[in-house]
């Protein structure tokens, strides 16, 4: 569901200094609101044989990779990548907490199909699969939203669709829970994103373009309480800063 501008000027208000920001390089006196994190990653590991990102970074890779090394801090950077054999896309993930709020970052995709999912998460939530609440993904030539929430992790309707017995009327509303837009980005070069989520709606910003919004009640979920980064090929980020407003 699109949302209607009208709705959201207030939010607007609070982030109309988006050019600013970005022409500032993520500067901290822009007002996204209270910044709550932020990570340059300027530091070294001790060993180059596991995951160890640091800085209260927990990683995927124990269960999904057989304990291989799957995100490394390279020269104040954090790269990742889902080796050969993985059973699932590595996660890279941090507590935060906000109601609404924004994420920002320095990214890179270096090859052809490369994509950076951010995953946002209560793990607290039992009526969920994972404490999966909604997903802003950015690929080489889309963005895409979705809330999953109110769809495809909700129990009742995962347990619907692994057994598929979805009904028409629930196969019709799932398709109304995400959102996919056309836009197209440089491989292998650094951009800047910032996600920003005020009450049932959310938008992204890539270099300094604000891109299409959408609204869907899963979005608006009082506790936003778990970043998960999911590169299923490879991704690099860099100044990962997480904003409250509420």
């Amino acid at each position: 569901m699109l949302m209607n501008w009208n709705v959201c000027l207030s939010s607007l208000v609070a982030i109309s200094l988006a050019a600013s920001c970005y022409a500032k390089k993520l500067d901290t006196e822009v007002s996204y609101g209270e910044l709550i994190f932020f990570d340059d990653f300027e530091r070294q590991e001790s060993q180059e044989i596991k995951d160890e990102p640091g800085n209260e970074w927990t990683t995927s890779s124990d269960k999904t990779a057989g304990g291989r090394k799957q995100v490394d801090l390279v020269d104040g950077v954090m790269h990742m990548q889902t080796l050969e054999g993985a059973n699932h896309a590595v996660s890279t993930r941090h507590a935060f907490e906000f109601e609404d709020g924004s994420i920002g970052m320095k990214f890179m995709l270096p090859n052809d199909g490369d994509s950076l999912k951010l995953n946002f998460a209560d793990m607290t939530l039992k009526s969920v699969h994972a404490g999966h609440l909604f997903d802003a993904v950015v690929g080489l030539d889309y963005v895409s939203y979705e809330d999953k929430k109110t769809g495809v992790m909700d129990l009742e309707i995962r347990k619907a669709r692994r057994e598929k017995s979805l009904s028409k009327e629930q196969s019709a509303m799932l398709k109304t829970k995400k959102l996919r837009v056309v836009h197209s980005i440089e491989k292998g070069v650094w951009h800047e994103l910032f996600v920003h989520v005020d009450r049932d709606t959310i938008w992204m910003e890539i270099d300094g373009t604000v891109l299409e919004q959408f609204s869907s009640e899963g979005f608006a979920h009082r506790r936003k309480g778990l970043l998960r980064l999911l590169v299923p090929g490879h991704a690099y980020v860099d100044d990962v800063r997480i904003w409250r407003r509420k």
